[in-house]
């Protein structure tokens, strides 16, 4: 046949394509099986570690709405931002209050002697470590400062090792030279710092701040605070101090001079508490989509249906009516207990939220109050869909992980079966290749034979014809 490649030269029989086809005969079936596998195993991890990436971000997104104040509809202001600012958490209430600051906290502030050389100034002219120990609070951070030490290097030094202890070292310089300045973030009266040593760089030191506590009033009840985040003076409320309040009188001197207040307010917010379950619809939605991808039933063109990785698969109906369950499931103090009262429905087909605005705005009204026990709390929705998907969602010991570890065993599995056969077949191969080898070899001896006869009976036949 033109074009085909004949590798018996002795038999002029294809020995290389009669291996291939016999080995090939050896290996489809299981060559088949390896292929179907593996491709059913690659396709069902991937499609598990969608669900489980989705699932994580369904649970994280738990987590921060558990620890807010999104189903509260809370919000927090304050009359005078230069003042002071504040947050609601969960666990505020509604309330309006007069704030009055009179005194910032202040850490404490040292600065060294002017060194005129400037940064580069080298702090430590001797052949031999020194030290120099900074004091807070009664605890010593010992620094030490080696032989030829500059300004620079000593500051850098502070900064590396004291750095996480909440110490700060800077250099400013101006016409006379450079000195350094030692600060805290450690705040309040009896913070303050002290140096001592043998480096020298406490010699004539001086005290650029005293450490102040922050004084400030609410509703009247004077307060003291080692920082200017006030935490727990109101319940639920966080309010960050950042300036003192301003005289009611400009150039007022008195010792302690009448200064206006600024009102603190905690309110309900209705677009705020709508803003807060549309999240919740939002994140719901998204782990729902994510699992309808992976289970679908596609119908072709033709008719014909290509189901998905998980189609039918039953974890992923198991984790959907576990949490399909806990959103149905009544919850709450108040008189509404379900979110199907506040207008938000589920789609049949897709098990997707949706909010109806208008039942939403008429229920909101009068059962705002309601959305907070329904959501928050151990018994509240939220927990219950966390404790509901902790089985699927473990690390290690999950459901989904367990799976995860079992496909990917079985991948390894199957790439060790593929081996061996590859191993089993190249053997086939080489054993076959050398019988047909050996079959070519003996033909061409045949044949060789075969002509060598041939050619003595033709000589003989041609002696008789001359005689």
């Amino acid at each position: 046949m033109a074009g085909s490649t004949v590798s018996g030269i002795g038999s002029n029989i294809d020995t290389q394509a009669i291996v291939k086809s016999l080995v090939d005969a050896e290996k489809v079936p299981k060559q088949t099986q390896i292929n179907t596998a593996s491709q059913k195993a690659t396709t069902t991890l991937s499609s598990i570690g969608k669900i489980q990436a989705a699932l994580d971000a369904f649970r994280g997104a738990l987590d921060t709405m558990s620890t807010g104040n999104s189903f509260t509809g809370l919000t927090g202001s304050s009359s005078d931002e230069k003042v002071a600012t504040m947050t609601a958490s969960n666990t505020a209430s509604n309330g309006s209050f007069r704030l009055i600051v009179s005194q910032l906290a202040q850490a404490s502030k040292l600065s060294s002697t002017t060194f005129s050389a400037g940064a580069s100034a080298v702090v430590n002219a001797t052949d031999k470590p020194t030290t120099l120990t900074i004091t807070q609070s009664k605890k010593d951070f010992d620094l030490s400062v080696p032989p030829g030490a500059t300004l620079q290097q000593v500051r850098d030094s502070i900064n590396t090792q004291f750095g996480t202890s909440g110490l700060s070292a800077n250099i400013q310089t101006d016409a006379n030279g450079s000195r350094l300045i030692l600060t805290s973030t450690t705040m309040g009266t009896g913070s303050d710092l002290t140096l001592s040593g043998n480096s020298g760089l406490d010699v004539g030191s001086t005290v650029v701040d005293e450490p102040k506590d922050a004084l400030y009033s609410i509703d009247g009840v004077s307060s003291v605070s080692k920082t200017n985040n006030i935490e727990g003076a109101l319940s639920g409320v966080n309010i960050k101090l950042v300036s003192v309040s301003a005289l009611k009188t400009a150039g007022d001197t008195a010792e302690n001079p009448e200064r206006s207040a600024t009102l603190i307010t905690v309110s309900t917010n209705n677009t705020a508490l709508k803003s807060g379950v549309k999240g919740f619809i939002d994140t719901y939605n998204a782990l729902i989509t994510a699992m309808n991808a992976e289970t679908k039933v596609t119908t072709n063109l033709d008719g014909s249906v290509t189901p998905a990785a998980l189609t039918g698969d039953s974890t992923m109906r198991s984790l959907q009516a576990s949490i399909r369950n806990e959103f149905n499931a009544l919850s709450g103090t108040g008189a509404f207990k379900s979110l199907a009262q506040f207008g938000v429905s589920t789609s049949s087909s897709t098990g997707l939220l949706t909010m109806d605005d208008k039942k939403w705005d008429a229920a909101v009204k009068t059962n705002a109050a309601d959305i907070n026990s329904m959501f928050s709390g151990n018994n509240g929705m939220l927990a219950r869909m966390k404790s509901a998907t902790d089985s699927y969602a473990k690390a290690s010991t999950g459901i989904l992980a367990t799976r995860s570890t079992s496909l990917s065993d079985t991948l390894k599995d199957l790439s060790n079966q593929q081996d061996t056969l590859n191993e089993r077949m190249d053997l086939l191969t080489s054993s076959l290749s050398a019988k047909y080898n050996a079959m070519d070899t003996l033909v061409a001896q045949l044949r060789q034979q075969s002509t060598s006869v041939m050619t003595t009976l033709n000589a003989l036949n041609n002696v008789k014809t001359n005689s």
